[in-house]
């Protein structure tokens, strides 16, 4: 954070120059106020000591004191008004510097985001990953605006202060300033015990976000089991615990504040006695010595109360901060090496040699899988749920590295491409197509932003999506709704071949695309596979022979290890795992077949 705050040092160097300003123009216009006080007491009772103007330049000696109160008037409306001015460009600048470092950290938070592996988001949950990026990202920048810089004003306001109040009598500023000491201590003990409280409230708030994210996620489940009044109930709870730990908080501060406001009010006493007995005897004036003191001590128990209120924030802040910055300083897990090798567009040669990966390091998905696909060879992956078809693909697309042998892309190891390269020669469809919330031309184009309106239109022909895109309301420009929740299933996985055939990537990957449509979606899927495979290496994920029989050779995967390969006649022929899965999905066309 002190990195974040370097980064903006000219800015911030601003902020606190122009408070300091403010705070300066401020005392001067007490000084002035002080000034008129003791003028009009010496022009009242000639006995009393008179003023003592600054820098030893007084008005002349024969001037009415009417002129010298208009001029002293003239000093303190000045001052007010450069006062105001001062505070707007304050205000201003302060506003514009934060929000500058809000924009950057949740930028960089973001950024940091989009290069993390698939590990980091398999441990980490969703709702206190969009909290981290809203809330905890709000805290920091209020460490680098309301502590950092605010430090820096308060210590050289109460030095302004200082300067002025020794320049008036020391032994009286020491005297006013002895319990000073015992704020500092009690504002360094108040933060460390509050900590804890802070960290369990912002754990509070991830749970409560968790939950209602599950529940707006989920609300046809919740919906469709009437599980409503239940769920309404759960989130209350977690509520509850928030407010219960926000109350606990806010008691401690509230039980602090006093004690620190009331040994501020010490140094009023000691003023009220010894000041007014410098005054008595005419050591200090009333006016530029009491009258300012007076106020400056009031000031400075603000400046202690705002310390007090800083030691409160750095709690509330470094808890977001510890959040935030364990996003922004987690490992990236998956990079590209140093002098990678280019690859700008592949054979689609793949090679998996003695492969093993677990997503857990003693329970491993994959064991010794080795095998080769051709270029532009048609591989189809079959076998249990939980069996590592997913993690299979997973890896080729290096969203994680093996634990033990290699993968090859024409005849390179994939950890010495190029990420970027390696990627966009890999066009996957996922089981679950996610659309985001634009134009279906957007969604088809996300991996190719460039692609032109003819280009985007070919892809759906391809991917036999354009029938329905063509009813939809505005076709190509149509706003799909969150998720895609408007289209159905088979038309969410056409738009996400599309999408992929858009690259035109010498590997498609094929990820279960047609497990939860119906027959007729299927064939239609198939259809815009088969075209989409045409001239590239394919591989489908799929448990529907109907789907796999189209492959020119499939893998069947059994507790991590490939236990069957062959066409789909030789595989039907050792009445292995998949001769199972054809009788259990075609059984009587098998034995009229067989007969």
């Amino acid at each position: 954070m002190l990195m974040l705050g370097l980064h903006y040092r000219w800015e911030s160097l601003g902020v606190v120059l122009l408070h300091v300003a403010l705070v300066a123009v401020g005392v001067a216009g007490l000084g002035i106020a002080g000034l008129g006080i003791d003028f009009l007491r010496s022009a009242v009772d000639p006995s009393s000591p008179p003023p003592r103007w600054p820098l030893g330049i007084a008005p002349p000696a024969d001037w009415p004191p009417w002129r010298v109160v208009i001029l002293i008037a003239i000093g303190v409306v000045a001052l007010a008004l450069l006062n105001a001015g001062l505070r707007y460009a304050a205000a201003v600048s302060s506003a514009h510097f934060s929000q500058r470092v809000l924009v950057r950290l949740r930028s960089d938070v973001y950024d940091k985001l989009q290069r993390l592996s698939f590990r980091f988001f398999d441990a980490s949950e969703s709702s206190s990953l969009i909290n981290r990026a809203a809330g905890d990202v709000q805290a920091v920048r209020t460490f680098v605006d309301g502590v950092l810089v605010r430090v820096l004003i308060v210590g050289l306001t109460l030095l302004i202060y200082l300067i002025y109040m020794l320049r008036v009598h020391v032994l009286l500023t020491l005297a006013c300033l002895a319990a000073s000491p015992l704020l500092w201590i009690g504002s360094v003990w108040f933060s460390r015990v509050v900590q804890p409280a802070y960290r369990q409230a912002a754990e509070l708030v991830d749970r409560a976000i968790s939950t209602l994210v599950e529940n707006v996620q989920g609300a046809h489940v919740v919906k469709g089991f009437s599980r409503e009044p239940e769920e309404i109930a759960k989130f209350q709870i977690a509520n509850d615990r928030i407010r219960r730990q926000r109350e606990s908080i806010f008691w401690q501060v509230s039980v602090f504040q006093p004690i620190m406001g009331g040994l501020t009010q010490v140094n009023m006493l000691v003023l009220i006695g010894y000041g007014g007995y410098l005054v008595i005897q005419g050591q200090i004036p009333l006016g530029a010595g009491m009258f300012v003191m007076a106020n400056l001590l009031h000031e400075f128990a603000n400046q202690v109360g705002n310390i007090t209120n800083i030691a409160n924030t750095i709690q509330t802040s470094l808890i977001g901060a510890q959040r935030v910055f364990e996003v922004i300083d987690t490992p990236e897990e998956i990079t590209s090496p140093e002098n990678a090798v280019a690859l700008p567009r592949a054979k689609g040669e793949l090679r998996f040699e003695n492969v093993a990966f677990g997503y857990v390091m003693d329970r491993p998905v994959l064991e010794d899988v080795s095998f080769v696909i051709q270029p532009g060879e048609c591989i189809g992956i079959a076998g249990e749920t939980g069996s590592g078809k997913s993690t299979l693909l997973a890896l080729i697309s290096r969203f994680y590295d093996p634990t033990h042998g290699a993968i090859y892309l024409d005849g390179h190891k994939l950890t010495q491409l190029d990420l970027g390269d390696l990627r966009r020669n890999i066009g996957i469809v996922f089981q679950e197509s996610f659309l985001f919330s634009n134009t279906v031309a957007a969604n088809i184009a996300f991996g190719h932003p460039d692609a032109t309106p003819s280009q985007i239109e070919q892809a759906a022909r391809l991917a036999a999506a354009e029938p329905f895109i063509c009813e939809l309301p505005d076709q190509y420009d149509t706003l799909i709704g969150e998720h895609g929740s408007n289209l159905s299933g088979g038309q969410r996985q056409r738009l996400a071949i599309a999408r992929a055939w858009l690259l035109d990537p010498p590997i498609l990957v094929l990820d279960d695309a047609t497990a939860a449509v119906d027959p007729e979606t299927e064939h239609e899927i198939q259809q815009a596979v088969d075209s989409a495979r045409e001239r590239r290496t394919t591989i489908l994920v799929s448990n529907r022979v109907s789907t796999l029989r189209r492959a020119d050779r499939i893998l069947v995967l059994q507790r991590g290890r490939i236990v069957e390969s062959g066409s789909h006649d030789e595989l039907m022929r050792t009445r292995g795992y998949y001769h199972r899965l054809a009788e259990l999905q075609f059984g009587d066309l098998l034995e009229s077949s067989a007969q």
